[in-house]
């Protein structure tokens, strides 16, 4: 196997003799929102279109996990969310049967892009690990206003780059079959945030 590997490296560099050095990529795209735009309504605006609901402050934690008698939270989600009459189950590491038999799964973010509509989850502090967040068919995630950033450019520095991350646009859905838009084929099928 090392040979083979040997001789593409061989021609790779045989075939680069000569080329100089590679010309530099412009780097003039935009990395902020104009002032004065109102990246909370913006973000909203996209959480709408993509069909998740949008609520507001701690006390709308038990409307936005209506319905969920058991709900999965990581060990260090803030008491003060744990709000309404479910019986939160912290992971300690469930397994994918019993992350399936919850109902919902109630966690915070990274960090939530206002022109994509995007949120971000990296396993850091009230995140929790992946599989809580894909398994359950129903995922309420708290977003804090200092975490909405306009651009993604701006959401980059807030992750930690070495941590799996989620990236989540809405409730997970495909039109792969048919052309028929399925919903929670690859993560939850409701998705709900609350914003703080």
């Amino acid at each position: 196997m090392s040979g083979a590997r040997e001789e593409i490296l061989a021609r790779m560099r045989r075939a680069l003799e000569g080329a100089g050095e590679a010309p530099v990529p412009p780097r003039e795209y935009r990395r902020a929102l104009d002032a004065g735009v109102d990246i909370t309504a913006m973000l909203i605006d996209r959480l709408v279109d993509y069909k998740a609901n949008v609520h507001h402050g701690l006390a709308s934690i038990p409307a936005a996990l209506a319905g969920a008698k058991r709900v999965v939270v990581p060990a260090d989600l803030p008491a003060e969310w744990r709000l309404g009459g479910a019986e939160f189950v912290a992971d300690e590491g469930l397994s994918t049967a019993d992350l399936d038999g919850m109902d919902a799964v109630l966690t915070g973010c990274a960090a939530a892009v206002a022109v994509s509509g995007t949120i971000m989850l990296d396993t850091g502090a009230a995140q929790g690990r992946r599989a809580i967040t894909l398994v359950p068919d129903h995922h309420v995630v708290v977003v804090r206003a200092e975490q909405i950033v306009g651009h993604l450019a701006e959401a980059l520095p807030m992750l930690d780059r070495t941590a799996p991350q989620t990236w989540i646009s809405g409730p997970s859905a495909t039109s792969d079959i048919e052309l028929q838009r399925v919903e929670g084929v690859h993560g939850p099928r409701r998705l709900k945030v609350v914003l703080l």
